[in-house]
């Protein structure tokens, strides 16, 4: 009986081991969420304390005759270091945490910025400006406690797999289709809009994000000893995550010289950590297995961040340039009828005009700009016998 009774037994001690087990996988994969999370926070705090470093330094030298006498400061240099160390821990959390958890917390630099800008650079703030920084904090809370729980092995067969899957091939034919069109209005009907640059921006961010992780999950496992840089996917993802990035950075760099750099930021901030959670999702399966309280809780931690985010970048004044030449709401004895104080410059046509407005309907004529005189030599037959010169009558022009 004894005998009989014995397998019985071991097969009643079967459960509670595999419970153990699920129970330690389940610690480990919160363990390195952690890891990734802390890994991005440290990266980006890294890199704003780099920008501002770099900012403070282009501050002190603004009156220089050297354009580039920033690169014999320390400060300078010490603001570029920190950047590559911040970029570094950025690029190593995506080895640990899924990547729908990682993207969102860039919100990180934008809080870290501002009040570093606060300590530093003595930028001045209002209570509402905490506000706006109380929100991202309590959204990057909500994102790092709720955050999807999936770990995978980045091997090459794993990524592979992922990269042929049906919804991955699917989704990147939408994004495809898209992006050719947003492209054809950008380039080709000049529809320069701040959405449509960013959304350009933000699609070639998603496949950098994707292909960083692979990269980035690959060159921890082959540390670790189980090597991967033998199978070609390897080097596709890094040839892809290079040309994304570098396109994704012309692209940027043209909407800065369109657009104020806040606004780039906070819409900038909300179009690519959207589109970047939705590739995660559909190339890692980033929310498989999670249940519904969790995804909503996610929800609305970006919802909190992306309004945060939207708010600090909207409070800050933005920065007013050195102009060498007078506006109109600045001469002296005149009203202010240009809100934007214009400059008064020579309009570069056929008449010899001087501070003439494109648009004059709603100004009243004593400030409308003047036609010059013109002096016309007339040739006369004897000389001496009349004035050299005839002055013209002005006429206001339409």
């Amino acid at each position: 009986m004894e005998g009989d009774n014995s397998p019985d037994l071991q097969l009643q001690q079967l459960p509670p081991t595999s419970v153990a087990v699920s129970v330690n996988e389940v610690s480990f994969s919160y363990k390195e969420n952690l890891i990734g999370a802390l890994l991005a926070i440290f990266g980006h705090l890294v890199v704003s304390i780099a920008l501002n470093l770099q900012k403070y330094s282009h501050i002190r030298l603004a009156g220089s005759k050297d354009p580039r006498a920033y690169f014999k400061t320390k400060t300078w240099w010490l603001g570029l270091f920190l950047m590559l160390l911040g970029e570094l821990g950025v690029f190593s959390s995506y080895a640990f945490a899924p990547l729908s958890l990682i993207v969102p917390l860039s919100a990180v630099s934008v809080i870290a910025s501002a009040i570093i800008g606060i300590i530093f650079i003595k930028e001045k703030w209002k209570p509402k400006d905490f506000l706006s920084c109380g929100l991202a904090i309590i959204g990057t809370y909500l994102l790092v406690t709720f955050g999807p729980n999936s770990h995978e092995k980045m091997t090459g067969e794993n990524i592979t797999k992922h990269l042929v899957s049906w919804p991955f091939l699917l989704y990147m034919l939408v994004e495809i289709i898209v992006f050719c069109l947003l492209l054809y209005f950008y380039k080709e009907k000049n529809v320069n809009y701040i959405v449509v640059i960013l959304l350009l921006v933000a699609l070639l961010g998603s496949m950098t994000v994707v292909t960083v992780k692979a990269v980035a999950g690959m060159l921890v496992l082959s540390i670790q000893g189980n090597l991967q840089l033998d199978y070609p996917i390897f080097y596709v993802m890094l040839v892809c995550m290079v040309a994304t990035a570098v396109y994704q950075a012309a692209f940027l760099s043209q909407a800065t010289q369109l657009y104020d750099s806040s606004l780039i930021a906070s819409v900038g901030y909300i179009l690519s950590t959207t589109i970047a959670i939705t590739a995660g999702a559909t190339f890692y399966l980033d929310f498989i297995g999670e249940d519904a309280l969790h995804i909503c809780m996610f929800a609305l931690g970006c919802l909190i961040a992306f309004l945060g985010v939207f708010l600090i970048t909207r409070n800050r004044k933005k920065a007013i340039p050195f102009e060498p030449y007078i506006s109109m709401d600045a001469m002296p004895g005149m009203q202010n009828i240009h809100d934007k104080g214009m400059t008064v410059q020579p309009e570069l046509k056929a008449s010899f005009s001087y501070g003439a407005l494109e648009n004059n309907d709603n100004v009243s004529e004593i400030y409308t700009p003047a036609t010059l005189p013109v002096m016309q030599e007339e040739h006369g037959s004897r000389a001496g016998s009349a004035a050299p010169y005839r002055v013209l009558e002005h006429t206001k022009r339409e």
